[in-house]
């Protein structure tokens, strides 16, 4: 837009400036071309009355010489009484134009070398016509438009400098609250809620800043209500599970209690998460700092050996894969934990009992894949099911387990896919990106990922 209106304003005043500067130019050389034969006129008429008098060549020569200078001025005196024609002077026009200025009886200029010539008819005493020649040079022809056009470039060149310094300042005064209106809209979208816009500038980008500033302070106040909503909801929790801590710790001893106590203090954990999270002003999911985030292989042992009870129980076969050495990912260790058991929990929801389970993890050199398949009847419709997972529950499902995964997986620059297995069901791939950027699997990493997975089968 700055630029914008300097090229309008530029284009303007330059034509401004031609549509003035060319014909006061002409003026200008026109005033000076009358000026020269003006100052002609009046020698020519200085030699005019002696003309009338006398035709005696002496007498002419001294008022000759009076009258002009550097022999600019010269008498044609026509043949009359038996005296042969006389020119008093140095002669420049042709004796044609002499003759016809003589005939005609008036004036008129000649171009000559040098310059230009005006003749000027005077009647003498013997009643002939004599012609007066004043030489005018072309260097006073156009005395002082050089130096006049050059004052008007001079004047035009500073009109146009200073009508884009004031269309650049006028752009400034435009642009710059739009520039501050654009980089509040990109601070509001990255998550800082206390980005605001000075009410600056023209009347249509005062009322632009205070509509944003409006807007801007009604998401902080959904978002807070939603917050404390959330840490509400979260709260109301806490009496039944404190009901059930006390019920799991009169089950006794023995694997299945264990099991339970220990599932009612992680459950406990995760109300008290979701609490601190929506009380924060913006939620991490990722770790942050260098060198943070949890080893994967870790975290998948642990989660496996917790569900590997209910497993046993259920008759189910399961094997875990590539977790023998350490792998690390930029991942909170508890945001990895809840997205396994959102996982597992499904595949232990909706497949029957006895049917086999699997977790696989690829390390890459750009990304770790984690592989939850299982043998079940598989899922019809993935499409639907990740729109489950991205808050459109439906069929008698919320689509919150799906939607933990894909945030883990997406706040690394990942993504989550939904396939078949080479057990014969399921397939959900985390892929998970280590340098943070988003990248799209290509072939090769498929089908490294589906040899792998076959060689582990075998």
């Amino acid at each position: 837009m700055r630029w914008a209106l300097v090229k309008v304003c530029l284009a303007v005043t330059a034509m401004v400036v031609v549509a003035f500067a060319v014909p006061l130019g002409l003026v200008i050389k026109e005033m000076a071309r009358d000026r020269a034969f003006s100052n002609a006129e009046r020698q020519a008429a200085a030699v005019a009355p002696a003309l009338s008098i006398t035709t005696e060549r002496d007498q002419l020569e001294k008022v000759v010489a009076s009258a002009g200078s550097d022999a600019g001025v010269a008498v044609h005196l026509p043949s009359a009484d038996g005296r042969a024609a006389v020119d008093i002077g140095r002669r420049r026009a042709a004796g044609k134009d002499i003759a016809t200025v003589r005939k005609l009886g008036r004036a008129s200029t000649t171009e000559v070398p040098g310059g230009f010539t005006l003749l000027s008819p005077v009647a003498v005493s013997s009643g002939a016509i004599a012609v007066v020649e004043v030489f005018v040079p072309e260097s006073e022809v156009s005395n002082g438009v050089g130096t006049a056009w050059a004052v008007l470039a001079g004047v035009g060149v500073a009109l146009i400098v200073g009508s884009v310094a004031v269309a650049d300042r006028l752009g400034v005064r435009m642009v710059q609250p739009a520039q501050r209106l654009v980089e509040g809209a990109h601070e509001l979208g990255e998550g800082k809620l206390g980005a605001r816009v000075p009410e600056e500038g023209p009347t249509e980008l005062r009322l632009a800043a205070v509509a944003f500033n409006s807007m801007a302070d009604q998401v902080v106040q959904l978002l807070a209500n939603e917050r404390e909503l959330a840490a509400d909801l979260s709260h109301r929790l806490r009496t039944p599970l404190t009901v059930l801590r006390l019920n799991a710790a009169s089950l006794g001893e023995g694997p299945a209690a264990d099991q339970t106590r220990a599932a009612v203090a992680q459950l406990e954990r995760e109300v008290d998460t979701i609490i601190r999270t929506a009380r924060e002003a913006k939620p991490q999911t990722a770790a942050a700092g260098p060198g943070a985030g949890c080893d994967a292989a870790e975290v998948v042992r642990e989660r496996m050996a917790f569900w590997s009870a209910l497993a046993e129980d259920e008759g189910r076969k399961w094997r875990v894969a590539g977790a023998d050495r350490p792998v690390r990912i930029p991942v909170a260790r508890a945001d990895l934990a809840a997205a396994l058991d959102a996982l597992l929990g499904n595949v232990f929801r909706h497949t029957a009992e006895g049917t086999a389970f699997a977790v696989d993890l690829h390390n890459g050199e750009d990304a770790v894949i984690v592989l939850v398949s299982d043998a079940g009847p598989g899922i019809l419709d993935p499409e639907a099911a990740m729109a489950r997972g991205r808050g459109s529950g439906s069929d008698g499902s919320t689509g919150l387990g799906l939607d933990i995964v894909r945030r883990l997986a997406e706040s690394t620059g990942g993504d989550v896919r939904i396939g078949s297995s080479v057990l014969g069901g399921t397939e959900v791939r985390i892929w998970i990106q280590l340098d943070g950027r988003a990248r799209t699997p290509g072939a090769r990493g498929h089908r490294s990922v589906r040899r792998r997975r076959r060689a582990v089968a075998r």
